[in-house]
């Protein structure tokens, strides 16, 4: 098994930490990984993206050039990766940032309404783990329990934001199942 991750977004939108929890989580589950970060110079607001590797086996390399799933946080992000996607492969689309449809008929689409699903998680910027919620539920790449438990450890010195967290994780997961 080997799954190829692209994560795109502006920086802010905790594009970064998204592709570090599926990275944590699939170490926790004794998987192997790379995590390849990319953002430019203006940080906060400009474009940021990872590439995430899990494997049964070591990783060859952390460079993906047809991702099998690309989470896309922003419109420029989906334009840039979707059509680097493999055929068979699934796009998630934040649909609070992206009006756009998806117009490849060879791919799976997941549309997520990822603000409005942190806002009802209680902290809007849950959004992030609210996609990390439905990249789960459609992947089963690791569990959500393990996810849960990522989250909890991460932010250990923040704990008051925990619950808002695992209530988004919860709230993503569900709008798949």
């Amino acid at each position: 098994m080997e799954e190829k991750i692209i994560v795109a977004g502006f920086g802010g939108q905790g594009v970064l930490s998204l592709g570090q929890f599926v990275a944590y989580a699939a170490i926790a589950d004794g998987k192997e990984v790379t995590w390849l970060p990319s953002y430019g110079p203006e940080m906060r607001g400009g474009t940021s993206n990872c590439s995430v590797v899990v494997s049964d086996q070591q990783v060859a390399s952390p460079i993906i050039s047809a991702p099998d799933c690309l989470i896309a946080m922003n419109k420029p992000s989906l334009y840039k990766f979707v059509d680097k996607v493999r055929p068979g492969g699934t796009v998630i689309v934040n649909r609070s940032l992206i009006p756009d449809h998806v117009e490849r008929n060879d791919v799976d689409v997941i549309y997520i309404d990822a603000g409005a699903l942190a806002l009802e998680a209680g902290n809007a910027k849950t959004a992030n783990i609210v996609v990390l919620g439905a990249y789960l539920a459609k992947s089963g790449i690791v569990s959500k329990e393990l996810a849960a438990k990522v989250i909890e450890d991460k932010f250990a010195r923040k704990p008051k934001v925990i619950p808002a967290n695992l209530k988004a994780l919860e709230l993503g997961f569900a709008a798949v199942r």
